[in-house]
């Protein structure tokens, strides 16, 4: 009797933050590895503040059969959140869901491809701003809108940092 094929999951495990907008870039991600991964179930989690957590998201992926699951962390590096947090959590998945594999990758910022393509983004900034491309800069406003895939948004419109207030 031949076994069941392995059913796989992914789950693209990122911070979270309060503006639902912060999470864009992260569901253009798994909508890409969707496409290029058909066989592969894809989910986001967040640490915290958005939802679903990594627990949700996990048990949506056992309940739609998947018996192997990767946790790619979507963090530039490996720090506290990697390193403390999150295999803690995964003890608990496993512990939770005793006949499904889970795997921790190391965070997507490690990676060397993510290098250079952050490499080649910020060419594109310093090439741009010597043409002088800043003339053609969005407002402020433009900032709270999810640029779209592939987009470039002009360096001028990142506003820059302010001092912090005393308390």
């Amino acid at each position: 009797m031949d076994a069941a094929p392995v059913q796989r999951g992914l789950i693209l495990f990122a911070h979270g933050a309060r503006d639902a907008a912060w999470a864009a870039p992260f569901e253009a991600v798994a909508a890409l590895v969707r496409q290029r991964q058909p066989a592969w179930q894809v989910r986001l989690a967040f640490l915290e503040l958005m939802r679903p957590s990594l627990g949700e998201a996990a048990a949506a992926l056992v309940h739609g059969g998947c018996t192997q699951v990767t946790v790619r962390p979507m963090f530039l590096g490996t720090g506290g959140h990697v390193r403390r947090d999150l295999p803690p959590m995964l003890d608990e998945l496993r512990r939770a869901h005793p006949g499904v594999g889970f795997a921790l990758h190391v965070a997507i910022g490690e990676e060397p491809a993510v290098h250079a393509a952050m490499a080649e983004a910020m060419a594109g900034a310093i090439a741009e701003a010597t043409a002088g491309a800043m003339a053609g800069a969005m407002a402020p406003a433009a900032l709270h809108q999810p640029a779209a895939a592939g987009a470039r948004v002009p360096a001028a419109t990142v506003p820059a940092a302010r001092p912090k207030e005393p308390r």
